[in-house]
């Protein structure tokens, strides 16, 4: 019996080594994407689900919430929101009144979700309860109807107050006090660099001692930097790179990039990493990033096909990536892990 359970035992030990085995070999195998030390190994299987029970129809944004549970927004109104593990294990979904769900914000245990659609921000609980909804400003006197408000993206400061940035509508950035009172705008549509051309993301950059917003210009290929007050600070110039919204982890700022106009197609995005001093370091399905000797970055372009249209980037707790993509052939999103 002696000799029996430790044939048991010694043959358990063997099958769990081997499956740890492969799972290191699983996860040190394939090709490495990316530059100068921000490199990664892609997962395109991590967030396969059943479409006929979890469908996705535009992937648009995710975030990772202090349980470290991963959220994903899609405008499939069977289920808007999909929650996983970092693992890609399904932890939920709920959602079915945001046909146009484009932004997700977190802000203190809550998310903010703008519709394009619905020309509407929601503010909800993490379970999906309504807790605020912001109609379009007409108290602005800036908008004549509800259909020239078409919001991409909330930011949320740590006092409460917000941002939306009206991305695909006027190009105004509105300040909004924590109940939801208009405060201020900036930006809009025009000529020179205080005005905004596809103002599809906004972030509060913390970095530095003083906060200040990134928003996005995505067809001058460009982030602006604004004080909090709307004065324009920097223009971020992103040569090749169509950015969608600025993510930022620690000292990094991470963007998909739909796709890069000088290829002169659809189906040309990659994700892009600048350090804190504004400077590219890496790019994941792109060219390496090149700098003249003034400091000028030369275009960037997609030079791997892993990607179609990359919208957005969630960097978990362990500088993971998560992709999701837009108009991808519905694609899940892809994990791309740390190496």
């Amino acid at each position: 019996m002696k000799r029996r359970t430790l044939l048991k035992q010694s043959a358990a030990a063997a099958i769990g080594s081997l499956f740890i085995t492969r799972d290191i070999l699983a996860k040190n195998s394939g090709p490495v994407y990316g530059h100068n030390g921000m490199q990664y190994r892609m997962d395109a299987a991590w967030g396969q689900l059943d479409p006929a029970k979890n469908p996705v129809n535009d992937c648009h944004e995710m975030i990772q919430d202090s349980k470290g549970r991963v959220f994903l927004l899609t405008n499939e109104t069977k289920n808007n929101i999909l929650i996983y593990s970092t693992s890609g294990k399904l932890k939920g979904s709920w959602g079915h009144d945001y046909p146009g769900a484009h932004g997700l914000t977190l802000g203190d245990n809550e998310l903010f979700i703008t519709d394009t659609n619905r020309h509407q921000v929601f503010k909800t609980t993490l379970d999906g309860k309504l807790l605020l909804t912001i109609d379009w400003p007409r108290e602005s006197g800036v908008y004549t109807k509800a259909e020239e408000f078409v919001p991409t993206e909330v930011a949320v400061r740590d006092e409460g107050d917000f941002y939306i940035a009206d991305g695909y509508g006027a190009q105004y950035i509105l300040h909004y006090d924590s109940n939801g009172k208009l405060l201020s705008w900036f930006g809009g549509r025009g000529e020179g660099d205080e005005h905004l051309d596809n103002a599809h993301g906004i972030c509060i950059d913390k970095r530095s001692s003083t906060e200040t917003l990134l928003v996005t210009d995505r067809t001058r290929n460009a982030f602006k930097r604004f004080s909090l007050d709307g004065k324009l600070l920097e223009v971020i110039h992103l040569p090749g790179a169509c950015v969608c919204r600025p993510v930022i982890r620690g000292d990094y700022l991470y963007a998909a990039v739909l796709r890069s106009p000088d290829l002169g197609a659809e189906g040309t995005g990659f994700v892009t990493i600048l350090d804190k001093n504004n400077r590219v370091v890496s790019n994941i399905g792109g060219t390496a990033p090149e700098y003249d000797p003034d400091g000028k970055l030369k275009p960037m372009a997609q030079a791997e096909k892993i990607f179609v249209h990359p919208h957005d980037v969630c960097v978990d707790s362990d500088e993971n990536l998560y992709v999701a993509q837009w108009a991808s052939g519905k694609v899940y999103p892809y994990k791309f892990t740390r190496v």
